[in-house]
């Protein structure tokens, strides 16, 4: 599997890897942009079926995405980096630390979880967008993703109506199976776990809490007055939590 990607920020400085959630593109970093690459070099992916990236021609799973993102690592030439994600990009983030733990020096986890929900209603989401397409799942986004005091929805909404239905279809599949509660334990980076106290679909309580508790010496911010896109709708807290947390643990191979 290959990843549409793009690289920011000074070409000696260590890396980081910014994951999107599902239904964005890369751009759903630019709130974090400007402050990360002063000090590191960021490289952001786009999922399968969004923004130029190919929709495999079978099912994929998490896994996989955590595969080809070790992939653009060997690509770029990085031998270790931060791995960053918002939502699906967060349980790729984990899984990429789970399997090449070696890889990741840092990790950061905004507004996702180990198991989002069971799989019927992610399959039926899947059912539903390759039958219709993405246009009611794009108009019904702002109320999963924000408060209803975040007036800013239209560049949000228009990423997903700018998704691929199948790709859509299939992360949504690969979300269906996606459970690595009970290897939370093995993950060995540093890890920031960022929740939005207002997040609907991946509520601090029996998501954040789940990974800060069970994830090794893992450090647990709430921000207020945030949902599901925590980085877009509070952008300050969120960049001030991970510039903190990258400064104490990822300078580059040669700190």
């Amino acid at each position: 599997m290959s990843l549409v990607h793009r690289l920011d920020g000074p070409e000696d400085a260590p890396l980081v890897v910014l994951g999107p959630s599902l239904g964005t593109t890369s751009g759903l970093w630019d709130p974090q942009l400007d402050a990360l690459t002063r000090h590191w070099r960021v490289l952001r992916y786009e999922l399968p079926g969004h923004r130029g990236t190919p929709v495999p021609d079978g099912p994929f799973g998490i896994d996989d995405l955590a595969d080809a993102v070790i992939g653009l690592l060997d690509q770029v030439g990085a031998a270790q980096a931060a791995v960053a994600g918002v939502s699906l990009g967060g349980a790729i983030a984990m899984t990429t630390a789970l399997r090449a733990p070696e890889r990741v020096a840092s990790l950061a986890l905004i507004c996702t979880s180990p198991k989002f929900s069971d799989p019927g209603p992610w399959r039926e989401r899947a059912a539903l967008v390759r039958r219709e397409g993405v246009e009611g799942i794009a108009e019904s986004a702002p109320s999963r993703w924000f408060t209803p005091f975040f007036a800013d929805t239209e560049p949000y909404v228009a990423m997903v109506k700018s998704a691929d239905p199948e790709g859509y279809a299939a992360c949504c599949d690969a979300l269906a199976d996606f459970d690595v509660t009970s290897q939370l334990g093995r993950i060995t980076a540093p890890t920031l776990v960022v929740a939005g106290a207002e997040d609907k679909p991946t509520p601090p309580h029996g998501h954040a809490d789940v990974l800060a508790d069970r994830i090794p010496d893992a450090v647990l911010t709430v921000v207020g007055n945030a949902g599901h896109l925590a980085n877009v709708e509070q952008p300050g807290p969120v960049t001030d939590a991970l510039i903190h947390h990258l400064t104490r643990t990822w300078k580059g191979p040669a700190a």
